[in-house]
């Protein structure tokens, strides 16, 4: 599989698979391109799939700068120009999400749709945002990481699913598995990242997107709370959301064929919207 260069020269990983309208699947916190696993090759999907490394996560290490919202969009930004892909659709997953929020502005010329799932505009609560995680708790994320990285990705992988969703899956032990067999991000990756969730409010570029938005969310989401889905669903001209039942933060692993029937059905939709 290949790798693209960014605009300060450095190289990162990016899956290719499949071929037609380009679909580029971005990854969350503290993962990498091998959560798409269910997506690679799956027929009802007939696309190009490409799903990056974002920079300090997978095989995408060493990059200069910091492992921020920015970074991460601008080399989003240089593997769509790289490749001269366009009619795109982006589908972000947890903090792949506020990445392509943030990269969306420079790319809106590209873009044919964007998938958001278990999105949230911003990863902690305000006065004014109650659908977050309290900042004392965020901020207990990163100490226990900066204790003992593979402890603390060991208990978050828990909370990734709603209580007795992973032990109903068949294979058993599959999902934990490949969980487990993902890579140790980068420690500045790992804490950049957390920084950016704590900081980031993305509730301004929410009024700004024009293109279809398909939003799939887990109705016992833990990690990014199902009502802050509600939310981009109500800021969002032009989007749909679809609510999993029984699920948690990570739809795309656990109901699989489901989130890949609905994504076909959004991508068909939008080639139809475009012919």
């Amino acid at each position: 599989m290949p790798w693209f260069t960014n605009r300060t020269g450095e190289r990162l990983w990016y899956e290719d698979a499949g071929n037609g309208l380009p679909v580029i699947l971005l990854h969350g916190w503290c993962m990498s391109s091998a959560v798409w696993k269910y997506q690679y090759g799956v027929p009802e999907l007939p696309c190009r799939l490409l799903a990056p490394d974002l920079r300090g996560h997978g095989r995408s290490r060493g990059c200069s700068g910091d492992v921020d919202f920015n970074h991460c969009a601008a080399d989003l930004v240089d593997l769509c120009e790289q490749l001269d892909l366009t009619g795109v659709v982006l589908v972000g997953w947890s903090m792949g999400a506020q990445v392509v929020l943030q990269a969306y502005g420079a790319l809106e010329k590209r873009l044919a749709g964007l998938v958001l799932v278990s999105a949230t505009p911003r990863f902690t609560a305000a006065a004014d945002f109650s659908f977050g995680l309290l900042n004392s708790e965020a901020q207990g994320m990163k100490l226990k990481v900066q204790r003992h990285l593979q402890r603390a990705l060991s208990g978050f992988h828990t909370r990734l699913f709603a209580e007795g969703e992973l032990e109903a899956q068949s294979p058993v032990g599959e999902i934990a598995a490949l969980l487990t067999g993902i890579p140790l991000p980068e420690m500045e990756a790992v804490l950049g990242g957390l920084d950016s969730l704590i900081a980031a409010d993305m509730r301004c570029l929410l009024g700004d997107i024009t293109v279809p938005v398909l939003i799939i969310h887990g109705d016992k989401d833990r990690i990014c709370l199902p009502d802050a889905s509600a939310f981009l669903n109500e800021k969002i001209h032009n989007s749909i959301r679809l609510t999993f039942a029984a699920t948690g933060h990570v739809p795309f692993m656990t109901q699989h064929q489901q989130f890949n029937r609905e994504l076909d059905g959004f991508i068909r939709s939008v080639c139809e919207q475009k012919s």
